[in-house]
């Protein structure tokens, strides 16, 4: 199984498509098809029938964008960054961001 440096809950930045330089928190991570779920990126009308709990009509929802489109977003300044492994004293595997070196992980 694959090893994502992305996961759920993490903020991250697009960087490429009609969505470039937004950034959002990753809502999913759809390891099967490698992509994510974005809050408030790439969304797309749908259109929803009306049932007894929900209205019906026209709603704009968040489709998936693949894993290479987004990068980590950096803890101090929330621009793209790399994510790398260290391990701690207490031997912990954390992720820290290459570009300030701040850990990601807490």
């Amino acid at each position: 199984m694959k090893k994502f440096k992305i996961r759920k809950g993490d903020r991250v930045v697009v960087t490429t498509g009609k969505d470039r330089g937004k950034s959002g928190e990753v809502l999913r991570v759809l390891r099967k098809d490698d992509r994510v779920l974005v809050q408030g990126v790439n969304l797309v009308k749908k259109h929803q029938r009306q049932t007894a709990r929900q209205e019906g009509g026209i709603v704009e929802v968040e489709a998936p964008v693949h894993i290479s489109n987004v990068a980590h977003a950096d803890p101090n300044d929330g621009k793209a960054a790399r994510v790398g492994w260290k391990v701690l004293e207490d031997g912990r595997k954390v992720r820290f961001s290459r570009r300030s070196g701040e850990m990601i992980d807490r």
